[in-house]
């Protein structure tokens, strides 16, 4: 990790627009949490679809897709990168940096959410929240390698990224069985459910599946990111 890279990083994604959005969403999540838990709903169906559905599978790839893309592209859009790739420095060593500020982003704005949203709802019974906390780490770590892969290979990182969640998340990884093995959402429900209490949380992927593909998605996309960073190049007039 380069603390040069990782400081300008920073910078460049909580100096813009996007630092508003990283607070906003996680504070209405918590808002909704607090008028739910005076609900006289049962409060374990509550916290279900409000830290489960609304958490984890809303907060979490919206915002690992605004940091994941916003640690990266904004560089490779202006030029900016140049400053960067003209450095002494492996290309790997700026990827993974990155990487690094983005997962840290990502869980500050979610994990911690989803958390404090969960105990606020049911508090500590069936261990929903550590549990669904614990799913938010990791699938964010996943949204966040994905998504920093989409801002180095195309230009409309956010357009794809975007497509990815609603349309092949949300909408066929939730209805089409075969699709479900390969959304990072049910990885983190798995991992989720792994630690609440037994029959607590639902997952449509079993722990056996979900950690490895979980790696694959982390490693592979980290690998790649690198790969394309080295082989770009800008012209004179860029």
């Amino acid at each position: 990790m380069n603390l040069t890279v990782a400081r300008l990083t920073v910078r460049g994604l909580l100096g813009r627009r996007r630092g508003i959005l990283l607070l906003v969403v996680p504070v209405l999540l918590l808002l909704l949490s607090v008028v739910a838990s005076n609900s006289s709903a049962d409060k374990h169906d509550i916290a279900v679809n409000i830290v489960g559905k609304l958490g984890l599978g809303t907060l979490v790839p919206l915002l690992g897709l605004v940091v994941g893309t916003g640690v990266i592209s904004t560089e490779i859009d202006d030029g900016s990168i140049v400053y960067l790739l003209s450095k002494p420095l492996p290309r790997w060593r700026i990827i993974t940096t990155k990487l690094a500020v983005a997962v840290v982003t990502t869980w500050l704005f979610t994990a911690i959410p989803v958390l404090v949203a969960g105990l606020v709802i049911n508090g500590t019974n069936d261990g929903l929240a550590v549990g669904y906390a614990v799913g938010t780490l990791v699938a964010g770590a996943a949204y966040s390698a994905l998504f920093l892969l989409l801002g180095v290979v195309t230009r409309n990182a956010v357009v794809v990224g975007l497509a990815y969640a609603l349309i092949w998340e949300s909408l066929i990884g939730n209805f089409v069985d075969g699709a479900k093995t390969l959304s990072i959402q049910q990885w983190g429900l798995a991992i989720a459910k792994s630690v609440a209490a037994p029959d607590a949380i639902s997952a449509q992927v079993g722990l056996g599946a979900a950690i490895p593909l979980l790696l694959v998605v982390i490693v592979g996309a980290t690998a790649f990111a690198a790969v394309r960073l080295a082989g770009l190049t800008f012209n004179s007039g860029d």
